[in-house]
């Protein structure tokens, strides 16, 4: 049952992933990870899919952790992917289940086109290569190539894989057209959570185009931003911190991880948000899962 959180600020990480989606750990292992790193409000937020979160939620409640539902939608805006935290939300939501489904559905013609530039990059087979590391067919994704990729020794870790041939204008390079950014928020929100714009300053966006991202946001209902996050730099920690003042958003904080060796930032080890922000946690307090 949902009840009051305590007044000590929570060692909260909201953002990270598992087999369920491009993560390399279990749900229960990634608990176990945030648990041994400090984490005391934690929440999976596996790409486009909430399958998890009822095992999440039971090794967070075994661990003595809070926990709050996550899962991070991909969405289209400006010609650009997008991502949306979701938090809070109710995971057996029907409209929620099937946007995500929805959203899933073009992964797999993508990956193969993506299988058939590699190839004539001179990397063949790299679609069954893919395979061997996707724990959900369903969500493969660039990230399962890189990791291929890294396998033939072309390159010497993911990040080079991205730089070389994943990332938009390079010879593997597919783009999909996902969800939109109006339905993502709205799924979230009318199954009980809260939105938040994920790493935004990933976007390379002009200060026009994130003006409009985060507008637009918000006039569909989303309420929050992450600000410190392990795909930011420590000045964006302030930069996202002033945004969002501006737009009057909630401040969210998640290490973006997915495996031990790949990511920058572990579970838990993040600073505490900047000060005069309100963070999405206090407006969630009735949706935390209490251990």
């Amino acid at each position: 049952m949902p009840m009051p959180m305590s007044n000590v600020a929570p060692n909260a990480d909201l953002h990270c992933h598992s087999n369920i989606s491009d993560g390399t750990l279990s749900p229960e292992d990634v608990a176990a990870r945030a648990h041994r790193n400090g984490v005391t409000l934690w929440s999976l937020t596996d790409h486009d899919e909430i399958g998890g979160q009822h095992r999440a939620r039971a090794a967070a409640a075994a661990l003595g952790m809070d926990y709050l539902t996550g899962t991070e939608i991909s969405v289209t805006f400006l010609h650009k992917t997008v991502h949306i935290v979701g938090l809070g939300f109710d995971a057996d939501d029907a409209q929620l289940q099937q946007g995500l489904a929805d959203t899933r559905g073009g992964r797999e013609r993508r990956a193969r086109d993506m299988a058939d530039e590699l190839a004539k990059a001179g990397i063949p087979n790299a679609f069954e290569g893919a395979l061997k590391y996707v724990g959900n067919p369903d969500l493969i994704s660039r990230t399962h190539f890189a990791r291929y990729i890294v396998e033939t020794g072309r390159c010497a870790d993911p990040h080079e894989v991205f730089r070389r041939y994943l990332a938009e204008g390079k010879p593997g390079f597919v783009p999909h057209r996902w969800a939109s950014l109006k339905d993502a928020v709205h799924w979230i929100t009318e199954a009980g959570g809260i939105a938040v714009i994920a790493h935004p300053g990933r976007y390379d966006f002009t200060p026009n185009e994130e003006y409009a991202l985060f507008s637009e946001f918000k006039n569909h209902g989303g309420r929050g931003v992450e600000v410190v996050t392990g795909s930011h730099t420590v000045p964006e920690y302030q930069e996202y911190a002033d945004m969002a003042r501006e737009f009057d958003l909630l401040a969210s904080r998640g290490s973006d991880f997915h495996d031990p060796t790949e990511s920058h930032t572990d579970l838990g080890t993040l600073p505490e948000l900047p000060a005069r922000l309100t963070p999405v946690w206090e407006a969630l307090t009735e949706r935390v899962l209490r251990a």
